[in-house]
């Protein structure tokens, strides 16, 4: 066994670490919860950062990897929180349980949002740079918009989709940490599993001379595309959860601001670096938390740890 990690190669190592690191991040939180060690706030805040780690795990593929800065996350995060959602109070009924809602809820976000990707991603990947950030902030905006100006009910005659100018959603609280763990898990594999691969390898390559990757035959806008549909459909998966853990869902929770907060994670955590992403996910979520006792200088305080 000792040798068999010795001749592994680096890259595998430090994949196998940053699995490691998640599952006893995991362990030693679920065990204080057990103990009563985790009070209610920051009880309340693991399923969002569970959901937040996964958001910048999947931006830094297109931003890091792919190389194009996206700036319209949180629209494919609104996507798969809506139809997640959806999909969950359809249940009710039929499937009563919970965590087979959720689990469906998660594949539905991910499948519609990977749709909305792949719509979205056609014309706007033939674009770069500023140019590509701001076609993915409008399309981003009004993902959002369209999204959450929608009522949606369900009763014994089935689904009633209304337009609801507030843009608020109400469901039944069903997700865990437990499922947030997991859905960060399967982004990892997903993630890092795609960057090891030919494709990843083809990706990274656009990111660094496009014109020499398309002198070699790789298809630029397949790979990219690739890139963008998997990125939302992750990000579709975790709005779902995401939704799922409020009985109350927003136009708010899924603004720019939103997708620029998912960016200053990936950038904070290292471009291209899944685990420096994780790490700052973590840290800056809850370090505003950590900061309430300092009132009306937290938010400053909050700033300074960002420059330095």
């Amino acid at each position: 066994m000792k040798g068999y990690f010795k001749n592994m190669k680096t890259i595998t190592k430090v994949d196998f670490a940053t699995y490691l690191g998640v599952i006893l991040a995991f362990i030693v939180v679920s065990i204080c919860q057990a103990q009563g060690l985790v009070n209610r706030s920051l009880g309340g805040m693991l399923v969002p950062i569970c959901c937040y780690v996964c958001m910048s795990i999947s931006l830094n593929l297109t931003v890091g990897i792919l190389g194009e800065l996206s700036l319209g996350h949180a629209g494919f995060m609104s996507v798969g929180a809506f139809s997640g959602i959806i999909a969950a109070m359809s249940l009710q009924s039929a499937v009563p349980n919970d965590l087979v809602r959720m689990i469906v809820a998660l594949v539905v976000g991910a499948f519609f949002a990977a749709i909305v990707g792949f719509i979205v991603g056609i014309p706007v990947l033939r674009l770069r740079g500023d140019y590509l950030a701001i076609v993915t902030l409008a399309f981003g905006e009004i993902i959002k918009d369209l999204i959450n100006c929608l009522l949606v009910g369900w009763d014994e005659n089935g689904l009633h989709i209304a337009l609801n100018v507030d843009g608020t959603k109400s469901n039944a609280r069903i997700a865990t940490f437990a499922m947030g763990f997991a859905l960060v898990m399967i982004t990892l594999v997903v993630v890092l599993n795609l960057v090891r691969s030919r494709t990843g390898r083809a990706i990274m390559a656009i990111r660094d001379n496009r014109i020499a990757a398309e002198s070699v035959g790789i298809n630029v806008t397949k790979y990219k595309l690739i890139a963008f549909v998997t990125s939302a459909s992750l990000a579709g998966a975790a709005g779902a959860l995401f939704g799922l853990n409020y009985s109350n869902v927003t136009a708010v929770q899924f603004d720019f601001n939103t997708s620029i907060l998912v960016l200053v994670y990936v950038v904070l955590g290292g471009l291209g670096n899944i685990w420096g992403s994780i790490v700052a996910t973590v840290v800056l979520y809850v370090l505003p938390e950590a900061l309430r006792q300092f009132s009306d200088y937290r938010m400053l305080v909050y700033a300074i740890v960002l420059i330095l």
